[in-house]
């Protein structure tokens, strides 16, 4: 996964007219350093003896390599709903999935709940999380602990369209409002802050909501 992705060469635009001659029967990377260089390459003879070179031991030609993904990019290939990808990613994510039977299966385990979450449907809950379990990946088991714990709230999560995100959004508001305000203040001011806050998003709503009637 992390292994550097060798860099444009002037020769890729070369590379399958090197194949076809050396499908032809031409192995002598002087004559083919020639004949590119009547086709417009510019490059030296001794990158063209590089590129044959894994020819005369029956490996392919060495092609330019795309950067593979950051497990952070990797993640997010996978939570992120497929009609929202690129189609670069839905092209490249299945080749990742191909090497990674871990990824793939946390892959698989992701659209599951996620399908649950587009249905509202938790009826298929207790076979997921048994399967989150029984994954053999030690951060998803623990995931799947932490849900039976609290089944039917996550029950609830799943089949109705109440949620915790106000509230998260308030206390995170709070959070950036004290961090902004470190040493310099108290409560008092902390307070004006919050409340002002909280009346300008709702002076904000009132008028888009005056906007669409």
């Amino acid at each position: 996964m992390r292994r550097p992705p060798r860099k444009p060469s002037t020769l890729d635009p070369y590379l399958d007219y090197l194949r076809q001659r050396w499908n032809e029967g031409q192995h002598s990377a002087k004559i083919l350093h020639e004949e590119l260089q009547t086709k417009g390459y510019l490059g030296h003879y001794q990158r063209v003896k590089v590129a044959v070179a894994p020819l005369r031991r029956g490996l392919p030609i060495d092609e330019p390599r795309e950067r593979p993904p950051s497990p952070r990019e990797a993640a997010r290939w996978i939570t992120t709903h497929p009609h929202l990808r690129s189609p670069h990613i839905n092209d490249r994510l299945p080749q990742l999935l191909d090497h990674c039977p871990e990824l793939k299966l946390t892959h698989d385990l992701v659209r599951r709940f996620a399908t649950m979450l587009d249905n509202r449907d938790a009826a298929p809950l207790p076979g997921w999380l048994s399967d989150l379990a029984n994954s053999d990946l030690a951060p998803l088991a623990g995931l799947a602990g932490a849900f039976r714990e609290d089944q039917d709230a996550v029950a609830q999560g799943i089949t109705t369209s109440y949620n915790s995100g106000v509230n998260e959004g308030r206390i995170t508001d709070v959070k950036l409002q004290k961090r902004l305000m470190a040493g310099r203040a108290g409560v008092p001011l902390l307070r004006h802050r919050v409340v002002l806050i909280a009346h300008l998003r709702r002076r904000h709503a009132d008028r888009s909501t005056a906007a669409q009637r």
